[in-house]
């Protein structure tokens, strides 16, 4: 192979800038918000003291509602994105939206509609921001290593989401109260809610260096350049079949605040649970990018079953560890995070691989918004079933977990995702 070839060979498997710096935003928007996400379960403990029966509910409410109102957000926010072609400014936007909205945790002294409210305007902003930057990142790379890319941006996450988390474990040590487990008061919390809206405006200033990425050659038919289609009909059956396994999977997919809440009642103190939501982080963000690149060699459909597999055990020995044997929980919260490297950034791989030609933001936007909307439910039966029983909605869990492993092995037939099969993708004409 020539020089000249080489040089273009080595180009089209580098990471993009655009790549680079949408991770540079994830990493700091994360440490932002995993100092404070551990805590707000222990935060609603504290501000619903003479509430305590509501809380499992109150929980799920919270969770559930914020993720599928921001959801509706992501399919039109792709659309959007795909029907005037730029990325960057809806990008910003909604990571600005995201960073305000924590100044809202300060009023929470008057009641837990103020996380609520915080909770709902940072998934708002998530909701607006993420078709469009995942649009871009894939945009932004050959389709050979897309995976690698979006692993990249999941690892750069959760490299944000563990220092994040270690920052929030230290100060935590520092105002624990060694009789409730909890922090000692909600000046505690504020002060950690004031820090962590400094990392997320550093991440913000990322964003205004990066380059739309528009096609010199778009798909056109009859001389027309083809426009954004909301028909999922007109999908490929394998994504439309995706997009059922992910809403079944959901379903029991509530909150990792669940998780949190279900550590703490099986007897470890707040310190203890904000240490091993660190181990879960850190063993996500170790392998994301590494599992991206296999994604691109191996095919993502394997890593997707064999990554609900995963999931369907961790949740089933969260349903049935006892506080006789918690320990146990130090080693599967980091095999739940080995979960989340194995998918995360694998399903936008997926989906923009078997995106429509024109759509690809629309079908990110679709697939998080599907994903978000069944949150409210799954984070509804969730707070139900934990206040009936605390073990029953990681069970619940598990078993649909384990009904998304058969949907998607037995009738997703189509896995050609393959850096080999990448370079030549069939035309999907979507009018």
């Amino acid at each position: 192979m020539g020089d000249g070839k080489k040089k273009i060979a080595l180009k089209k498997n580098r990471l993009d800038r655009n790549v680079i710096l949408t991770g540079f935003t994830s990493f700091f928007t994360d440490v932002s918000t995993e100092m404070i996400y551990p805590l707000l379960q222990a935060f609603l403990q504290m501000v619903m003291v003479t509430q305590a029966a509501l809380l499992g509910p109150v929980l799920g409410i919270i969770e559930g509602t914020a993720e599928a109102g921001a959801s509706l957000l992501k399919v039109f926010s792709g659309y959007y994105s795909d029907r005037i072609q730029r990325r960057k400014f809806l990008t910003i936007f909604g990571y600005s939206a995201s960073a305000l909205s924590k100044f809202l945790l300060f009023l929470a002294g008057g009641g837990w509609y103020y996380v609520f409210l915080a909770r709902f305007f940072d998934r708002m902003g998530k909701g607006i921001r993420t078709a469009p930057r995942d649009a871009l990142i894939s945009e932004s790379v050959s389709r050979a290593i897309q995976g690698r890319a979006f692993g990249f941006q999941r690892g750069m996450d959760f490299a944000g989401a563990t220092l994040g988390t270690l920052i929030c474990f230290f100060l935590v040590r520092q105002f624990l109260d060694p009789n409730s487990g909890n922090l000692k008061n909600p000046a505690s919390f504020y002060m950690l809610f004031l820090i962590s809206i400094v990392p997320a405006i550093v991440g913000i200033v990322f964003l205004f260096f990066l380059f739309e990425k528009t096609d010199p050659h778009p798909a056109r038919i009859n001389n027309q350049k083809l426009k954004p289609s909301l028909n999922i009909q007109s999908y490929d059956r394998n994504l439309k079949l995706f997009f059922l396994v992910q809403f079944f999977f959901t379903l029991g997919n509530s909150s990792n605040q669940f998780l949190l809440l279900r550590s703490m009642n099986l007897g470890h103190n707040l310190s203890a649970v904000v240490g091993m939501y660190m181990v879960f982080n850190l063993s996500s963000s170790l392998l994301s990018n590494s599992f991206g690149k296999l994604s691109d060699k191996i095919g993502r459909k394997k890593l997707l079953v064999t990554g609900y597999g995963l999931y369907a055990v961790v949740y089933a020995a969260f349903g049935f560890i006892t506080p006789s044997c918690n320990r146990l929980l130090w080693v599967f919260w980091p095999l739940y995070g080995i979960y989340y490297a194995m998918t995360e950034g694998v399903e936008k791989a997926f989906v923009s691989s078997l995106a429509p030609s024109g759509s690809r933001a629309t079908a990110l936007g679709f697939h998080h918004t599907i994903v978000g909307i069944t949150l409210l439910p799954a984070g509804i039966i969730a707070g139900l079933l934990f206040a009936l029983f605390p073990s029953a909605p990681f069970v619940f869990g598990s078993v649909m977990a384990g009904l998304s492993v058969l949907i998607l092995g037995i009738f997703v037939k189509s896995d050609y995702f393959s850096a080999a099969k990448h370079e030549k993708p069939k035309l999907k004409i979507c009018v």
